[in-house]
């Protein structure tokens, strides 16, 4: 291969030997005609290229070999991501080249089946620190995503900057950094915490040689992992394609496909435009086959109307224990797990008062900060529950740092969704994980009820609060419920 002074390029090697541990077993032998010996060119080729070692010839002014430079990778947690080493003649380089990478593999193996779980994917998690937002909030968030998702975050990488690049949302010195660090953490995949568009997605990738996905990327996977209702899989299965639509790329013309017989002749639609048009046709018929549900789901809320029965929804940001706040008031056994999104479809149960009254009371999917419009259409059958309930009960859990920044985002996803004006009562869960006095306090700046979905003795004034809401009968204060509230039977 041969370049020209400033540069060389380099035919497509795909991606031999990149298995755990494993270089490509290419050797790269570069001849510089002037300075540097080992540029920046080279240590990025190194590292994207996963080549076992970059080697410089350096020739002097008289055309002869003045000097040789070589550089090799160094696994995680070196004080150096390679180490470059030279001498003043090739026939010097003191080298024995084979059990220098066989060793140097062995460790880079060594330390990637050590440091994770082999039987999970490992990723890496690319995040953006900006003026406007705090980085640990979502740093943990993502993380909590990334469990979910059965993934392993082997590293974290960071930039603080005050807007993101418009091609590739971090800047050079970044991608090169996620490139090294794919290598020596042996991770294929890099998990962008904020939404990517397709030309940036496609600018990444090339960039680092990585699978390259965004957040609501992994949520729909955490959704097509959740999924287990028919309702639910459409769903799922709607937004997916949605989503999937602006980033189908065509990458071979030769993929052009022949419609054979009359009018068929000639270049007839690429396999881009094929897979296009399938998408769009898909998801024709899966909005026409969810709409075909949602009215279904109105006829059962009509009946269940008509029959005089009051409906309570809970709501509240992912994960904060809507779940089991519904087993515990119904003594059901709804799954609820500590991940994300572990409830996809609504789930609805009795809850029997003591004066011969019930209600039914409603477990809806779980809301998660800046979520994506189509996300919440292809949802919005679901969320349909919300508009019959006659009061909704917001579940926010206490023990989050940022809790009052997931109840706001709650907030405006139900004002988006023109639940804004619906009656609520704000409940704050897991108050048995924090000092009482400090509960006591949060909830009273907040207008809100401490529970304790785990500890049914909390919810006595949940109860009264529900039935003075739904009934008038009763006053809303926790202090003045009467002891026989707590008798509820469901």
């Amino acid at each position: 291969m041969v370049g020209d002074t400033r540069r060389i390029y380099l035919p497509e090697i795909g991606r031999e030997r990149a298995g755990a541990g494993r270089f490509r077993g290419i050797r790269l032998i570069r001849t510089h005609l002037h300075g540097p010996e080992l540029g920046r060119d080279d240590q990025a080729d190194l590292t994207r290229l996963r080549l076992d070692m970059v080697v410089s010839l350096v020739v002097g002014e008289d055309g002869y070999l003045d000097s040789v430079h070589w550089a090799h990778l160094l696994p995680a947690g070196s004080t150096a991501p390679w180490e470059t080493r030279s001498a003043p003649s090739i026939t010097l380089m003191d080298l024995d080249f084979a059990r220098f990478i066989a060793d140097l593999e062995e460790e880079f193996g060594r330390l990637s089946t050590t440091a994770c779980d082999l039987d999970r994917e490992r990723v890496l998690l690319v995040a953006l620190d900006l003026p406007e937002r705090a980085i640990e909030p979502l740093l943990t968030e993502m993380h909590e995503l990334c469990r979910t998702a059965d993934v392993e975050v082997v590293g974290e990488i960071t930039q603080s900057t005050r807007r993101p690049d418009p091609k590739t949302i971090v800047r050079r010195g970044k991608l090169e950094e996620l490139s090294l660090a794919g290598v020596q953490h042996d991770a294929d995949t890099a998990i962008f915490a904020c939404d990517l568009a397709p030309n940036q997605l496609r600018n990444i990738s090339h960039a680092t040689e990585l699978r390259v996905i965004d957040r609501t990327q992994l949520i729909l996977d955490i959704f097509a992992r959740r999924a287990v209702s028919h309702d639910g899989k459409l769903q799922v299965e709607l937004a997916q394609l949605k989503y999937m639509l602006p980033r189908l790329v065509g990458r071979n013309p030769a993929l052009s496909r022949l419609a054979g017989g009359i009018g068929g002749r000639g270049p007839g639609e690429s396999k881009l435009e094929v897979d296009r048009r399938r998408a769009r046709d898909r998801i024709h018929k899966l909005e026409h086959r969810i709409k075909r549900l949602s009215k279904q789901r109105a006829q059962k809320r009509s009946r269940r109307k008509s029959r005089g029965v009051p409906i309570v929804s809970i709501v509240g940001y992912t994960n904060a224990g809507k779940s089991t706040l519904l087993n515990a008031l119904t003594q059901s056994s709804v799954r609820a797990e500590d991940k994300l999104f572990a409830t996809l479809d609504p789930a609805s149960r009795r809850l029997r008062f003591p004066a011969d009254r019930e209600i039914v009371l409603t477990d809806t999917v779980g809301f998660i900060r800046d979520l994506p419009d189509d996300l919440i259409a292809a949802f919005k059958a679901t969320l349909e529950e919300l508009d019959e309930a006659d009061l909704l009960l917001h579940v926010v859990d206490i023990v989050e740092a940022d809790f009052s920044d997931r109840k706001e985002a709650v907030d405006r996803i139900l004002v988006e969704l023109g639940l804004g004006d619906k009656p609520r009562v704000l409940l704050l869960n897991k108050t048995d994980r924090i000092d009482p006095a400090d509960a006591d306090r949060i909830a009273c700046a907040h207008h809100a009820i401490p529970i304790s979905a785990l500890d049914r003795p909390t919810l006595r004034p949940l109860i009264g609060t529900i039935d003075a809401a739904i009934f008038g009968d009763r006053t809303s204060d926790p202090s003045e419920i009467p002891a026989e509230a707590a008798q509820w039977s469901p």
